[in-house]
């Protein structure tokens, strides 16, 4: 995707933050509401809270930014009570228009360390990596096992291939089952995907994924319509496994510094709770049923 398009990017976030906030909530007044033609914010009291012209603020808005500086995106950013997710996103699009695919684009890790594998091997609870894209791509015994049910052959899952958990939650009917709460994942893994996608909107991986989904779920294609995005380190999940039943986890997400793009990911239920019972359960069953990992990993479409 070229800047042109990447510009026009950033109109459309900046649109999709002013449309979902009243006037009332930044201390505007109101004086007719009915004949107001926008949800939102209109382009001029964005302006006028961020200390702009109306012009110069609507320059933004189609997406020529260039020239434009940090202070001012901070000011927009603050108008407009961006969180830290999408302050980030800002200036991630911003930094991509800018400087360009080559400048823009993060140095990618293309293999899986060995000391990563063994940091898994070494955890008694579900620890595995992912990608920017969202692919599993490594992982210890117990989190194969947790999400056998993205494989073909849950009994045999292909660690040499692997799944990519947006595509699961939206093109396989058995994640409605696997997810109890879906709508939630649905729009966290959107969300996520969104993120990723613009600290790096030149990673051809991401942009295919993107298109295949957009045009083969409307549901994918709805959320993604609506630019939102998050930061993703930790809560509570709950799952369906088809093997344990219910299991309600815990988590911890750690970007990996050393190894630009990877995501470890620790799910740990509460201790002496039905979902620890069960995942005690599927410790069992997964040293019966799985080998053992392969030591070193590519990764597909880093």
């Amino acid at each position: 995707m070229d800047s042109e398009h990447r510009a026009a990017e950033i109109g459309e976030f900046l649109a999709s933050r002013r449309a979902r906030i009243t006037p009332e909530r930044v201390g505007l007044p109101v004086y007719d509401a009915a004949k107001r033609r926008v949800p939102g914010l209109r382009r001029q009291e964005v302006a006028t809270l961020a200390g702009l012209s109306v012009d110069y603020y609507t320059q933004i808005e189609r997406g020529k930014v260039r020239g434009v500086s940090e202070s001012v995106l901070d000011a927009i950013a603050r108008a407009l009570r961006l969180d830290e997710a999408e302050r980030s996103h800002l200036f991630d699009l911003h930094r991509a228009v800018t400087t360009g695919p080559q400048r823009s684009r993060p140095r990618r890790t293309k293999t899986v360390r060995p000391m990563i594998q063994r940091l898994c091997d070494a955890m008694t609870v579900p620890a595995f990596v992912r990608n920017p894209r969202h692919d599993l791509v490594c992982g210890n015994q117990l989190a194969y096992a947790f999400y056998s049910p993205l494989y073909p052959d849950q009994l045999h899952p292909d660690r040499s291939h692997p799944v990519n958990f947006v595509r699961f939650c939206f093109l396989d009917p058995r994640a409605r089952e696997f997810y109890p709460d879906w709508d939630q994942m649905a729009d966290s893994s959107v969300n996520l995907l969104r993120t990723d996608a613009g600290r790096d909107p030149y990673d051809r991986g991401i942009s295919d994924l993107v298109g295949e989904l957009s045009t083969r779920s409307e549901e994918f294609r709805v959320r993604w319509a609506k630019h939102n995005v998050r930061l993703h380190y930790t809560g509570t999940k709950r799952f369906h496994h088809p093997v344990v039943g219910d299991i309600e986890v815990g988590y911890e997400t750690m970007p990996l510094p050393a190894d630009p793009g990877l995501v470890l990911t620790i799910y740990s239920p509460e201790p002496a709770s039905p979902s620890a019972d069960a995942m005690t359960l599927l410790a069992t069953w997964a040293t019966t049923h799985f080998g053992s990992p392969a030591p070193d990993q590519t990764l597909r479409n880093p």
